[in-house]
């Protein structure tokens, strides 16, 4: 009897530990531009890197294997003395769109202040309460970043709890060493994105990512007029920040841009005439560095 309740308890315990983790995250560490050196280093960076954003709970949320987020974690390496690392990291993720087997854009962006140091075999720890190495807390705030996005396209505002734990992060970060934490280093760093996220003069920028995925992609396949009306509709919150943004370098909206710009052309490329009038506007108006593409929706 003992023997069955003890199983009973593991395999309750298994499901909790397989299926409470947020991220499916796929990671790749490129070592190709170092020379002559120990390259099983690299490789076991990338084993605990992957272990480090797959096995921890982010959340207090129960995931189910399904419902994992998928993304993408490059760390592409420049250079490697001792410990110290240096290179860039390529953040991406995605979210399914209800009842198809898309999968829509969410987060693309290329960090070039990617600097830390790590000794082989070492357990990556993380602390919410203190800056304890760069590549932990580089790690967790994208892990942040990430699932708060995956929220605010699911429900209105939904990641804010999360990016305020990325924002936290940026805190205690303040007296380190490396670039991307810091305001005055960059107008397009971890700080700015952070901040332009949690603003309440930008708020506009999380509705749109609520509507145009919540209220627009996911109910296409059924009410694709409607999905798409309603993402037509939700660019007007673009285009209302646009004109009124204080700031030129408002960098989570150049980030919305750059992902959603090949998808809106997309979503318009089969719209009617006076939509795809209007539609194109309010695109080259707000996002002058992809005009030419948009040409498309006209077409």
């Amino acid at each position: 009897m003992k023997k069955i309740v003890g199983l009973i308890f593991g395999i309750i315990f298994f499901l909790n530990v397989s299926y409470s983790q947020e991220l499916r995250c796929n990671i790749q560490v490129n070592s190709s531009q170092i020379q002559g050196t120990n390259k099983q280093v690299f490789q076991t960076l990338q084993t605990a890197i992957y272990e480090f954003m797959n096995n921890r709970a982010w959340t207090n949320h129960v995931y189910t294997n399904e419902e994992r987020i998928e993304c993408n974690i490059l760390i592409n390496l420049q250079s490697h003395s001792g410990d110290e690392f240096k290179g860039s990291i390529q953040v991406q993720s995605r979210r399914p769109v209800f009842n198809t087997s898309y999968n829509t854009t969410i987060l693309n962006f290329k960090d070039d202040d990617c600097k830390f140091n790590y000794i082989e075999f070492e357990t990556i720890e993380f602390s919410e309460s203190e800056h304890r190495s760069n590549l932990t807390s580089l790690l967790a705030y994208y892990a942040y970043i990430i699932i708060g996005l995956d929220y605010d396209s699911f429900s209105m505002l939904g990641g804010t709890e999360y990016f305020q734990k990325a924002e936290q992060i940026v805190n205690y970060a303040q007296n380190a060493p490396e670039k991307g934490w810091k305001a005055f280093e960059s107008r397009k760093n971890r700080y700015w994105l952070v901040e332009n996220v949690l603003n309440d003069r930008y708020k506009g920028l999380r509705q749109f990512i609520y509507r145009y995925h919540r209220l627009g992609l996911d109910i296409m396949d059924s009410k694709e007029a409607t999905g798409r009306a309603e993402i037509a509709e939700s660019l007007d919150l673009l285009q209302k920040i646009y004109r009124q943004k204080p700031d030129p370098y408002l960098f989570y909206y150049d980030l919305i841009m750059n992902a959603k710009s090949d998808e809106l052309v997309n979503v318009f490329s089969e719209s009617f005439m006076a939509e795809a009038d209007r539609v194109y506007k309010i695109l080259v108006e707000i996002d002058p560095a992809h005009a030419e593409k948009y040409k498309k929706i006209k077409e």
